[in-house]
């Protein structure tokens, strides 16, 4: 399994946490918690991996 390094913010707006991963175009996510957001981001780059692997 390939590891990424996210980079999270909080919003000082919202109150969320946002988080992307450089240099990979579309993983990015927000969420209440830092856990919650991990998750999200690791959705996102499975979904990203499998349409560029359709490709």
């Amino acid at each position: 399994m390939k590891t990424y390094t996210a980079v999270i913010e909080r919003c000082s707006d919202t109150g969320l946490y946002v988080g992307y991963v450089p240099g990979f175009p579309g993983a990015h996510s927000q969420a209440d918690t830092l856990d919650e957001l991990n998750h999200n981001l690791q959705e996102v780059i499975e979904m990203l991996l499998e349409d560029d692997s359709h490709s």
